[in-house]
């Protein structure tokens, strides 16, 4: 009973973590700003962090079905 909303979760967790990732390192390569009006190296940090912050999440929740 309790797997459906655990799917729901881990994918969605995965999903937005993995396309966090993809996406800072995308702008990272093309040199462009992850975040405006803060500090480059900083941005980069927080937003791969949170990326696998999110990723581990959603592992996380798919090892507990």
């Amino acid at each position: 009973m309790e797997s459906g909303p655990a799917i729901f979760a881990g994918a969605a967790f995965t999903l937005f973590g993995a396309a966090l990732l993809l996406w800072t390192t995308v702008r990272v390569l093309h040199r462009e700003p992850v975040a405006y009006g803060v500090a480059p190296r900083t941005a980069v940090a927080l937003t791969s962090l949170f990326g696998a912050a999110f990723l581990a999440l959603g592992f996380w929740c798919f090892g507990r079905l």
